[in-house]
């Protein structure tokens, strides 16, 4: 269902879907740089149907594509302080829900929204308790390593020419030495190598790894 909350004095919309159980965590899905989509808003599903509370907040405000070109002019324009202070809201939002039971969210993201996940862990860890990045990438948001101070989880392909594999395990190797608790799973596969939407791109036995680990690494929130 399409909702709407409060953050950084504006009112964000948002996909939420709820578990059948009528009560789970909190879980803030994070979307591409496609914008809030179809695969997104079917995502929170997949999640709901697994018992959490899914939120997938629009960081475009209405605007989304199809155009690889469009997306990238998307994400190059996006405020990532604004952003942060979106996902924020969308975490207080979550907490506040009377289905949120415990009283817990972690954040989730894909390709642009897997840098912006580990960012509002980064920026918020008052707010969000774990982190799932799947092949995070975004030129500008900088991802401070001693900062990361919740439970984190990384998903790259070894083939993906955006996000290289050596950058990507250095990046959690070094948020393990500074102190937090991260590991990261490589796969036989390229960039998006979750989205079923991009046959393209779409690897269906590293997707269905990823996902069993997952909802592994979530569970105990």
């Amino acid at each position: 269902m399409l909702i709407s909350f409060a953050a950084n004095g504006r009112t964000v919309s948002g996909y939420l879907s709820l578990p059948k159980s009528g009560s789970g965590a909190g879980l803030i899905v994070v979307q591409e740089y496609w914008g809030l989509v179809d695969h997104i808003r079917d995502l929170t599903e997949r999640f709901a149907a697994e018992g959490f509370v899914a939120l997938a907040p629009d960081l475009y405000h209405g605007e989304q594509t199809k155009s690889p070109d469009q997306a990238g002019k998307l994400l190059m324009a996006l405020n990532i302080a604004n952003a942060g202070k979106d996902l924020r809201g969308a975490a207080e939002y979550l907490l506040a829900h009377s289905a949120v039971q415990p009283k817990k969210v972690a954040a989730i993201g894909f390709c642009m929204g897997g840098q912006l996940a580990l960012y509002a862990a980064q920026e918020h860890p008052d707010r969000i308790t774990a982190v799932v990045d799947f092949y995070g990438i975004h030129p500008n948001v900088k991802i401070e390593p001693s900062r990361v101070t919740v439970p984190a989880q990384g998903h790259f392909g070894k083939k993906d020419p955006s996000v290289k594999e050596d950058t990507a395990r250095a990046l959690f190797e070094r948020i393990g030495s500074e102190g937090g608790e991260a590991e990261a799973f490589f796969y036989d596969a390229g960039h998006a190598f979750f989205n079923d939407a991009r046959p393209e791109a779409y690897d269906p036995s590293s997707a269905e790894k990823a996902w069993e680990r997952t909802l592994a690494f979530l569970e105990p929130i």
